[in-house]
């Protein structure tokens, strides 16, 4: 059993003034990965894709998120209801626990976007360690950035809201 105090969260919320559905259009397909990701962590999808996310899909990505590095990442879609949510969890990659909930929920003028990560360093002392020193700032950085592309696409402004 995992010991809860070692989970990290992290809560994003973002308006975008557009429809639920083109909300979820835009998310629910695994290519636009690319498009939100850092072009410094050299991002790139390795698995085919299909149109729209569906429970059960694998995605697997190569990635270089520290000293240009390449890791492998697997993620499942474990769970989907469109147009709400979806969430995606680490099946193979850098983190002991990663657990990632996209929410949407219309609101007057547009969505409601809340992004809900839960995750896991591990390695219990130095995964303290690389926490505290780079990975906690880097998973800062990453949804630092989408929030910035995603209001430079749909017209919003970036509320960035750690909770």
């Amino acid at each position: 059993m995992r010991c809860l105090a070692a989970m990290n969260v992290l809560i994003r919320e973002q308006f975008l003034p557009v429809s639920i559905e083109e909300a979820w259009d835009f998310f629910s397909s695994p290519k636009n990965l690319n498009e939100i990701t850092p072009p410094e962590l050299d991002f790139t999808i390795t698995s085919s894709l299909p149109a729209k996310v569906y429970p059960g899909l694998i995605i697997t990505y190569r990635l270089k998120p520290m000293l240009n590095i390449p890791v492998e990442w697997v993620t499942e879609i474990t769970q989907v209801r469109e147009p709400e949510y979806f969430v995606d969890n680490q099946v193979k990659g850098p983190y002991r626990t990663w657990h990632h909930e996209h929410h949407f929920r219309k609101v007057d003028g547009g969505v409601m976007m809340t992004d809900i990560l839960h995750y896991d360093i591990g390695l219990s002392f130095l995964g303290w360690l690389a926490g505290k020193i780079f990975v906690h700032k880097k998973v800062r950085q990453i949804f630092d950035h989408r929030e910035q592309v995603l209001a430079q696409l749909f017209g919003s402004k970036p509320k960035s809201s750690d909770k």
